[in-house]
């Protein structure tokens, strides 16, 4: 059940993260918390920084300053504890695929300390959702690329985590798969958990966030309630994701240019 006070789940405080010494921050400055019953995007384009974001929120990417609690458990300091109350799946969809489904959904249960006499039910409940039928007990090898993200998915919900992310999640799903998955996300961050996904799908977001964070050239430029924008008759959710687009061309333009002329005159010199 939910409190009636929703607590925070995640906690992203001045987060920097460049991949070289060298090289510019791929996101600087990325702040925002998430708290219970809350399904929360990251918007941007791609290349914008969100996978970024959220694999430093996981714990597979080391960031440069900044700080993550999960559930209270900071990701750096506890990392074992904070991974055990999140379901990450991955923009690749990562998974062994030497195995079958079901193995695979019992090495993911072995990891997260899933007890044995309530895997059944849960693994009932998830078949319903992602509907693999038969092909459960086939080698991953064999499966397609939707097929491959539904395991994915099923096997980072074993445990029930407190916070689920989702990189990109409806990519490669039939539509029945999408809208079931889109109707569960509700009713688990209805439960009290909390869900961070990335996407660029402008639609799906609108239809499924309470929150968005905007992120562009891997800043922060919004944290956005959907919910009370989107009872504003004139407010287009899709023009003012591309209005800033625009804008950030323009400024990226004029800086480039202004970067020429600086050249041209020191030339001129």
């Amino acid at each position: 059940m939910q409190s009636e006070t929703p607590q925070e789940v995640v906690k992203v405080s001045g987060l920097y993260k460049k991949y070289s010494k060298n090289a510019d921050y791929a996101i600087e400055n990325v702040t925002f918390n998430c708290y219970e019953g809350e399904i929360v995007g990251l918007l941007g384009h791609n290349g914008a920084g969100k996978s970024t974001t959220l694999k430093c929120i996981e714990g597979m990417l080391p960031f440069s300053r900044g700080e993550i609690s999960i559930a209270g458990y900071d990701i750096q300091k506890e990392p074992i504890k904070a991974k055990l109350n999140m379901g990450f799946v991955t923009d690749n969809h990562a998974v062994f695929i030497k195995m079958t489904g079901i193995q695979y959904l019992s090495f993911m249960a072995d990891a997260y300390n899933v007890p044995t006499d309530i895997r059944a039910e849960r693994l009932k409940k998830l078949e319903e959702i992602f509907n693999l039928g038969g092909a459960i007990n086939n080698l991953i090898s064999s499966y397609s690329h939707g097929m491959r993200q539904k395991i994915c998915m099923m096997g980072s919900l074993i445990h029930m985590p407190k916070l689920w992310i989702l990189d990109e999640p409806m990519t490669g799903l039939d539509p029945r798969t999408m809208r079931a998955v889109q109707d569960f996300m509700h009713e688990y961050a209805a439960m009290g958990n909390c869900i961070i996904f990335s996407s660029h799908a402008l639609n799906k977001v609108a239809s499924i966030c309470d929150r968005v964070v905007l992120i562009r050239k891997g800043k922060q430029i919004s944290d956005l309630n959907v919910k009370e924008m989107m009872r504003d008759p004139n407010f287009d959710f899709e023009e003012f994701f591309l209005e800033g687009e625009r804008e950030a061309a323009l400024e990226a333009e004029t800086d480039a240019g202004a970067r020429t002329g600086d050249g041209s005159a020191e030339g001129d010199a």
